[in-house]
């Protein structure tokens, strides 16, 4: 079994796109292919001590899920599954997906929630990240003056996303037992 999981939540594809670029860094015995949340339960979260979670933000701040339109269940759905899940002796990682310009007021906010409950439950979360270089007025997603994980705006920013996903990987690899 690999020794990272990916779990994801998406919308529009484009988180599953940034999970599929990171996934190509690595070798199948490191990091496991990437799974939409909604195609996942409980226990596929549970069966690793590393795990890579990521989601976008939709509207006010909101998880995706069915309730702010998306197609198909997403996080909304799933992260009251994990409740049940002991995250004791866990890392885990996030990053989330946002637009400053159009959502400047809750921008990235739906990481959060999956922060929230993975801290509740005992685990150890890494990769917080600096809040510079972006333009934005409020975000529930940081946490003591820094991202609760790494953040990319695909609409305003992309060129600056491989340069940031590297250097977040670099960040947490050590956590994780890597060298990158």
């Amino acid at each position: 079994m690999a020794k990272i999981g990916v779990f994801f939540g998406t919308n529009t594809g484009r988180t599953r796109k940034v999970a599929k670029m990171i996934k190509k860094r690595f070798d199948d015995e490191t990091m496991a292919d990437p799974v939409n949340v909604n195609k996942a339960a409980p226990d596929d979260i549970a069966k690793y001590d590393f795990l890579i979670l990521a989601t976008s933000t939709l509207g006010d701040g909101e998880l995706p899920g069915l309730s702010s339109d998306c197609e198909n269940e997403s996080w909304e759905e799933f992260l009251p599954q994990l409740e049940g899940v002991d995250f004791s002796g866990k890392t885990v990682a996030l990053y989330g997906l946002g637009n400053q310009v159009g959502y400047p007021d809750d921008f990235v906010s739906g990481m959060k929630p999956i922060y929230d409950l993975v801290v509740e439950r005992g685990a150890k979360v890494v990769g917080s990240w600096s809040t510079d270089g972006y333009e934005f007025k409020a975000s529930k997603a940081v946490v003591d003056g820094k991202f609760v994980g790494l953040v990319l705006d695909l609409e305003n920013q992309s060129n600056l996303t491989d340069e940031r996903v590297s250097a977040w990987l670099k960040q947490i690899a050590p956590e994780f037992g890597l060298n990158v």
